[in-house]
């Protein structure tokens, strides 16, 4: 641990922990200390949320990066959807009403490919459905765009982490070419691990704000670490990046979710690599990166 933290605050002072996450990405703050942007489940202040239209809004928008959520239906298909339950953003209630609590698991991919997971945010998305995870990375792949892909819930679905990682492969987004446009992330710790084992060159994050003293621990299967910004101190960013990851490089900082000018600053202050946001415009802006 001793040479791993030496290291690390060594490559820190140098000014490497600035440097791109992993060649040819912008994952990592680049040279001018600007954090990368991402659209939280896609543009999401402005069209639904994990839907098709939010990640084309975010490309419209001028972002690459755009974060998303992935849960698995009753007979085993992944789609895209933040919730464990259907009931915020879809109509499920209407065109289910005796199946509550409306869990992701007790459906089929057809019954929830007939929801309205538009209309709940604005009339003009009425329509909207709830992607597949297949139908989201081919619009991701449509729009060159990047994707920070949260595997959400991996309790309730085991095994996820590989079915994952198959469809990616299938979808071609685990070669080289595309190895600096995905990052897969989990608030499980074990699941992170796990993806890390599948697939090592896979660049993985830890959603939290893990002890420092667990760091060394984590560092062994991820390259980020990604909470959220009001955990976050610039000493904390700092000790997070005197650590190196299973690729050899400082772990980075990815910090959720911002939408104010004023906070966007402040914790670019701190140092971070990335700021998660429903508002990405407005971070943009306010860091003076248009």
């Amino acid at each position: 641990m001793y040479a791993r933290v030496v290291a690390g605050a060594v490559a820190a002072a140098l000014g490497t922990a600035a440097v791109l996450l992993s060649p040819g990405s912008d994952a990592r703050a680049g040279d001018t200390g600007t954090p990368a942007v991402i659209a939280h489940r896609g543009a999401s202040a402005y069209a639904p949320e994990n839907t098709l239209a939010a990640i084309d809004k975010a490309a419209e928008l001028g972002f690459s990066w755009v974060e998303n959520d992935v849960q698995r239906t009753r007979d085993g298909e992944l789609v895209v959807l933040h919730d464990d339950s259907l009931q915020r953003t879809t109509d499920v209630e209407d065109v289910f009403p005796g199946r509550a609590p409306w869990k992701v698991r007790d459906f089929t991919a057809a019954e929830i490919g007939r929801l309205d997971a538009g209309g709940w945010f604005s009339p003009a998305y009425a329509g909207a459905r709830v992607p597949t995870l297949t139908q989201y990375m081919r619009r991701v792949e449509h729009n060159h765009e990047k994707l920070l892909l949260e595997i959400k819930n991996p309790e309730l679905y085991p095994g996820i982490e590989q079915q994952t990682l198959k469809l990616l492969g299938d979808e071609g987004w685990l070669d080289g070419r595309h190895r600096d446009r995905l990052i897969v992330q989990s608030f499980d710790t074990d699941s992170v691990r796990a993806v890390h084992e599948l697939k090592p060159a896979v660049t993985t994050a830890c959603l939290g704000t893990p002890a420092v003293t667990e760091l060394d621990r984590l560092a062994d299967f991820t390259d980020l670490v990604n909470p959220a910004h009001a955990s976050l101190t610039r000493e904390y960013v700092s000790a997070v990046h005197g650590f190196h990851g299973p690729h050899g490089r400082p772990l980075g900082v990815f910090a959720w979710t911002v939408d104010d000018a004023a906070t966007a600053r402040g914790v670019a202050g701190y140092g971070v690599d990335g700021i998660i946001t429903n508002k990405p415009d407005v971070v943009r802006a306010a860091l003076g990166s248009d």
